[in-house]
């Protein structure tokens, strides 16, 4: 059954922004069922159901109608996801368009297993069309005009910025029209003030009309670094979601919060995952691992972490992972590394004295 799931850096300004128009922050929290901790990083996921149903307590906290037109206008993509920064990082539209396809999960993730591109240029009787081919676009009205709104304001506001450098880009209207496969809403004069474009509602897509010129526009050089700095970043989020949505990735993901109660089995699991044992069981045995395994080189990746990254002691690290004594930890962790854990950290701080010492002299 599909997750669909969304970064967590946009329920995040989402929350802001309902909350700059006049709701209430624990209300739009209550009725979103939201954890604040799972914004504190705008790269978590977030179920998209979760996401909407915030999108619709502050349309009516807000007592706006448009509020998600509104907040597409008022919020850039590079403010909330790293999708947008990635866009500012490509000499021309087209190859921001195949980037943006690449790491649009990144964004929404429908997972739904489709393979076709987010964004898909289409030629009909001549005109070239921008189409939005994902189903939840479809499926989700305030989604799409969400979406379209701040793509569209985010790209008027680069184009006027270059318009002086780039004098022909000036000429080129983005959109030249746009269409919508919903119905008009009823707030239809914010999407004329907003867009400014013909729009055709109840349409077979959505989409923009553009000049076709548009796509091998060249953009200004941009600086290498960067562009090298924000798809590596891309590639381990995308990883990291890809690795997510397998058996393993979701056990991994309900064993972290409880570990340390040392009630991690698998019949608990398999109940969280609505499975039976033995089916639980032979989706890990497909993955090439068992439950035994999973959780043991999740315990040696967080003892790591906790240890080396957040300078946790031995006993505290011990408890956290679910042992039952730091003894029974500290056999663990020389299976997993050959050294006890207080060795490591010795070696750990006297390299970093060492490192410091080098750098006075």
């Amino acid at each position: 059954m599909p997750n669909p799931t969304i970064s967590a850096g946009y329920p995040k300004a989402l929350l802001d922004f309902a909350v700059s128009r006049g709701a209430d922050r624990q209300m739009l929290i209550e009725r979103s069922h939201i954890s604040l901790d799972d914004l504190k990083n705008q790269d978590n996921r977030i179920p998209l159901a979760n996401y909407m149903a915030l999108l619709k307590a502050g349309i009516e906290l807000c007592d706006e109608p448009a509020l998600s037109l509104l907040f597409g206008e008022a919020v850039k993509l590079q403010d909330i996801s790293i999708v947008g920064l990635i866009g500012v990082a490509f000499d021309n539209v087209e190859s921001v368009r195949r980037q943006v396809n690449r790491y649009a999960p990144l964004t929404l993730d429908a997972d739904d297993g489709g393979t076709v591109d987010t964004i898909e240029i289409v030629r009909e009787n001549g005109e070239v069309w921008m189409k939005f081919t994902g189903a939840v676009y479809v499926d989700n009205p305030l989604l799409t005009e969400s979406g379209f709104a701040r793509n569209v304001c985010g790209a008027r506001e680069l184009q006027a910025s270059l318009s002086a450098s780039m004098p022909g880009l000036a000429s080129l209207q983005f959109p030249k029209a746009i269409r919508f496969t919903y119905k008009e809403p009823s707030y239809r004069a914010e999407y004329d003030r907003i867009f400014g474009v013909p729009l055709f509602f109840e349409s077979h897509m959505n989409g923009f009309l553009i000049d076709e010129a548009f796509l091998n526009m060249k953009l200004p050089s941009t600086n290498p670094y960067l562009s090298e700095i924000m798809s590596a970043r891309a590639e381990e989020l995308l990883k990291s979601l890809e690795r997510s949505k397998t058996t393993r990735g979701r056990v991994e993901n309900l064993l972290v919060p409880i570990l340390h109660t040392g009630e991690a089995t698998v019949e608990m699991i398999a109940s969280k995952l609505g499975l039976s044992r033995q089916t639980l069981f032979r989706k890990l045995k497909a993955e090439g691992v068992t439950f035994e395994q999973v959780l043991d080189e999740l315990r040696h990746q967080m003892a790591l972490y906790y240890l080396n990254g957040k300078k946790v002691s031995v006993n505290q690290t011990a408890y956290l992972l679910g042992f039952s004594e730091p003894a029974a930890f500290s056999r663990a962790f020389k299976r997993w590394t050959g050294s006890s854990p207080r060795t490591m950290q010795a070696s750990k701080i006297e390299n970093n004295q060492n490192g410091e010492a080098d750098q006075v002299d």
